[in-house]
């Protein structure tokens, strides 16, 4: 029998870079659904179990989750936890009753313990309370990660979960005002250069992260469908020597997108945490041979891209 891979969450950021390692790699006998919004809504148990009689899935990488920026994780703390909620659940009791051999959740380095030592790890996930600001998304998806143990537990369900640090690359969402880092600083560099006025970044430049070119997590979130099999979470992220300052992604932005104006650091806005760093060294003890895409090359296709597509890019 062929293995069937259903993506939810499938037409962003990481499905589409998924679906294009899937499509550059092919495997012989393996059928892939990349679903969007339009094929059900996984928070009403109906849908969900129509998405599966459906597409009789023997893998799941559940992308799917309810997301949105600062202001809106404070205000709507219910809708976040409820939410989240109820989509894990069911794609979860689903992937049970369909016995779908393998289900990947992603997770995020945001619901790890606000007041913590650096670098994080996978031990770590609940030995505090997140920061309270986005506390409704932050326990709602860390039950996905007590919920694999359980269903491995009780079931044998072969559950597990990825934590991602900071995924950029091409088919982002480009909004200045809700998107993330890189592609806001992409948009907002696009639009100096057009319109030969500053290129203005908010903040002082210092702080510190740690950029995944989204090719290099499709790459590895395969890896982990196929051959990582524990219902622990694996951090997926480069080294803690990759991490970058702010300016220096801005920095390669601006020679990406090829702009010669006035370059300024608005230090009037707030810089936020100054770093989270997370240890990649458990992904390390299994792939110590990836080679991760640098900051320069990803920037620089992540600007092709969003050059190439501007028209038809999120922003």
């Amino acid at each position: 029998m062929s293995a069937v891979y259903l993506v939810t969450g499938g037409s962003g950021l990481v499905g589409s870079a998924i679906k294009q390692v899937v499509d550059r790699d092919a495997v012989e006998g393996e059928k892939w659904i990349f679903l969007s919004s339009k094929d059900g809504d996984l928070k009403i148990r109906s849908d969900c179990d129509a998405i599966f009689d459906k597409h009789k899935p023997t893998h799941v990488i559940h992308l799917a989750a309810k997301v949105g920026g600062l202001f809106a994780n404070m205000q709507q703390k219910v809708e976040f936890y409820r939410e989240n909620i109820m989509m894990n659940d069911n794609v979860m009791e689903c992937c049970r009753i369909h016995k779908v051999q393998k289900l990947v959740s992603y997770l995020s380095t945001c619901i790890f313990p606000d007041k913590t030592t650096y670098p994080i790890d996978e031990t770590m996930l609940h030995a505090g309370p997140p920061h309270p600001s986005n506390e409704g998304y932050a326990y709602a998806k860390r039950m996905v990660d007590t919920m694999n143990r359980a269903y491995a537990e009780e079931y044998g369900c072969n559950f597990t979960s990825i934590i991602p640090t900071n995924i950029y690359g091409p088919r982002d969402n480009f909004s200045i005002q809700n998107g993330h880092v890189i592609p806001g600083l992409i948009h907002k560099c696009f639009i100096a250069k057009r319109d030969n006025t500053p290129f203005t970044i908010w903040g002082s430049g210092t702080p510190l992260r740690q950029f995944m070119y989204s090719e290099d997590l499709a790459e590895l979130t395969l890896w982990v469908v196929r051959e990582y099999h524990s219902p622990e979470p694996i951090i997926i992220s480069v080294g803690e020597e990759a991490e970058v300052s702010i300016k220096d992604v801005a920095m390669a932005v601006v020679k990406a997108m090829d702009f010669k104006g006035e370059v300024v650091f608005d230090t009037s806005k707030a810089d936020g945490q100054f770093k989270k760093t997370a240890s990649n060294a458990k992904l390390r003890t299994f792939k110590p041979d990836h080679k991760f895409v640098s900051i320069e090359e990803g920037v620089k296709k992540a600007v092709d891209w969003f050059v190439d597509n501007y028209d038809e890019a999120r922003k």
